[in-house]
């Protein structure tokens, strides 16, 4: 049964103001309303309030926090709940912000919220404090207030492993709510707050490439003959394609790739087509990433090597069948 079915409307004065306008924000309100809601603007004194509470109308959920009609509250108006309970400026936070972000699956309670100002403990809330929130910080969904994307992130960098920072990077950005700038404009005023470097280690493979593609070319294949690598083909052509790096007595060809190269649909797909027939033609390959061969040129080339010689050995042991 919905708050307004449980609630009856009447003449309104302080100690009995009309029900009406109080069903309709709860409803607006996932079902909570707060202390400050009743007194103003919805005109209830404090006895009306203790009156209401006693016949069942009101059910305390926290300290100054009212379920309007029942207890049987959505997630989402228990966010609201604790959001409201940690006072003015509060906003969902952390895991819980992430969840109703939908970048997130895990489940938002305990429910997290950020205050701006020193409270004191609202358990079962858990209750963080910030002093560097400002406009950019803040965001609503659904009538909760919830720090923005960026914020959100940058509390869960703290306390998150790098794997999970880095789905909630990508989640975001299948979602459209990726916007890199907004994530450089809050590092940069973060001070020290423990999220920015972890943060920032994630945000390297959003940034712009290190190499442009003949810059990738020349560092990778410097690379290889600094390792003692048997020199390779560079734009050979084989089975109808180019090959960026190639070893044509194994059968083995580095791909190096920017994010810049797959901009398309058609060039996403097309590359798949592109390593599924140099398969079919008996080549193996492999990609390299501009940021990779930044962020670890030495693993890199180690891999390379490694999978070059698990080739030979391969074709030592199964002859490879000539090209169609």
């Amino acid at each position: 049964m919905g708050s307004k079915a449980r609630l009856r409307s009447g003449a309104a004065t302080p100690d009995k103001p009309t029900h009406l306008p109080l069903a309709e924000l709860a409803d607006r309100q996932h079902g909570v309303v707060s202390i400050g809601q009743l007194l103003d603007p919805l005109g209830y004194s404090r006895s009306a309030v203790g009156r209401a509470a006693e016949a069942g109308r009101l059910h305390r959920i926290h300290r100054g926090v009212y379920a309007v009609g029942h207890t049987n509250l959505s997630p989402k108006g228990r966010c609201l709940a604790a959001v409201l309970a940690c006072g003015r400026g509060s906003l969902l936070s952390h895991h819980s912000a992430a969840w109703l972000w939908g970048i997130s699956r895990r489940s938002p309670a305990p429910v997290h919220v950020t205050s701006p100002s020193p409270r004191g403990a609202r358990e079962p809330i858990k209750l963080h404090r910030s002093e560097i929130l400002i406009a950019d910080d803040l965001d609503e969904i659904d009538n909760i207030p919830v720090t923005a994307v960026p914020r959100t992130a940058l509390d869960l960098a703290a306390m998150s492993r790098s794997h999970q920072l880095m789905r909630l990077l990508e989640r975001a950005e299948e979602l459209q709510l990726f916007d890199l700038t907004h994530f450089e404009r809050l590092l940069r005023r973060a001070g020290g707050h423990h999220g920015v470097g972890p943060l920032r280690r994630a945000l390297r493979i959003y940034r712009p490439a290190p190499f442009n593609r003949s810059g990738l070319e020349r560092r990778f294949y410097e690379l290889v003959l600094k390792a003692g690598l048997p020199r390779p083909a560079t734009c050979f052509v084989e089975a109808g394609y180019e090959l960026d790096v190639y070893w044509p007595a194994e059968r083995f060809a580095v791909e190096l790739d920017t994010y810049e190269t797959h901009g398309t649909h058609e060039a996403f797909e097309g590359d798949r087509r592109r390593q599924e027939d140099l398969k079919l033609a008996g080549i193996e390959m492999v990609r390299v990433t501009g940021h990779r061969l930044d962020r670890e040129p030495g693993q890199v080339i180690d891999r390379v090597a490694r999978l070059l010689e698990q080739r030979r050995q391969q074709q030592a042991n199964t002859p490879v069948p000539p090209p169609p």
